[in-house]
């Protein structure tokens, strides 16, 4: 088994470690929250006393991190993890950021011996939970053969994308459309509500016909349909407004800097937006049904 340092152990990280855990890997945590640290060494992790810390003394190195900021800080520099970690380590990196940070991060990471990868993951905390994560992984092939192993004891769907930073475009794109297929079942639902439609006669149908997604049968939007959705939870986070915000803004990002065409993005990424600067701040992104319903 191998000794696996782990930084962000935070909603998604924390029971992407505890996987780690079971699957009989040692693991050393790090994260600014206290707590979050004693959930993993309550389960058997070690503390680390810092992100660099948690890169000594290991081969592999996963982080989940909120910003493209915070990977580059922990990784580059004199002080970060790429320069404390032992030649021949494996970074995975399984934060959501931009294209452009995860390219320079790995190049920096492969100039010093080491091998990267992007793996950004799809499926929320309840996937971070069961070990079912859609792993998005970019890099060179023998990075993602090395990676793979570690991956599988925390995801079930483990996809490479490609090079350097095609982890990290592959997600994006997947929640762009993510986004916009929610404001529209919202939409679909409230026109519904308008004309009469019961939700679960509405979803009876949608969800066997031209109108299926995941958005409908998976988190649909109104309670009662999928149990399971946060509409049922009175709207509190699986997928929070402002991670869907935040990504829609790294896909708007991309398509300014690539010269690419998403007006239904960046459509969907204004009613975010607004959504987030109300009562969507703290609440699923799911909700933003609410807002629509009351425009």
């Amino acid at each position: 088994m191998a000794k696996i340092g782990f930084i962000g152990v935070g909603n998604m990280g924390g029971p992407m470690a505890l996987n780690l855990l079971k699957a009989g890997h040692n693991v050393k945590v790090f994260d600014l929250s206290e707590e979050a640290v004693k959930i993993c060494v309550d389960a058997g992790a070690e503390a680390a006393e810092s992100a660099v810390d948690a890169a000594k003394g290991v081969n592999i190195v996963v982080s989940m991190l909120p910003k493209g900021d915070h990977v580059r800080g922990v990784y580059l520099g004199e002080g970060g993890a790429i320069a404390a970690a032992s030649e021949g380590t494996l970074f995975i990196d399984c934060s959501t950021i931009d294209v452009a940070t995860a390219r320079e991060v790995a190049d920096a990471a492969h100039g010093a011996g080491m091998m990267m990868v992007d793996a950004p993951v799809s499926g929320g905390v309840g996937g971070a939970a069961a070990g079912t994560l859609t792993f998005m992984v970019g890099g060179p092939a023998g990075a993602f053969e090395a990676a793979k192993p570690v991956l599988e004891a925390m995801g079930k769907n483990i996809v490479h994308t490609g090079a350097s930073g095609n982890g990290q475009a592959a997600k994006i794109c997947n929640n762009m459309i993510l986004g916009i297929s929610m404001v529209a079942v919202s939409e679909a639902f409230v026109l519904g509500e308008k004309l009469g439609l019961d939700h679960q006669t509405l979803y009876d149908i949608a969800s066997t016909a031209s109108g299926q997604c995941w958005s409908l049968t998976s988190y649909c939007p109104v309670p009662g349909p999928v149990p399971t959705s946060p509409a049922n939870n009175d709207y509190k986070p699986g997928f929070s407004a402002q991670n869907m915000l935040k990504d829609m803004h790294l896909s708007q990002s991309a398509a300014d800097g690539y010269d690419a065409s998403t007006a239904l993005g960046k459509a969907a990424t204004e009613l975010y937006e607004k959504y987030v600067s109300g009562d969507g701040e703290t609440a699923d992104f799911s909700g933003i049904i609410n807002m629509i319903r009351e425009s």
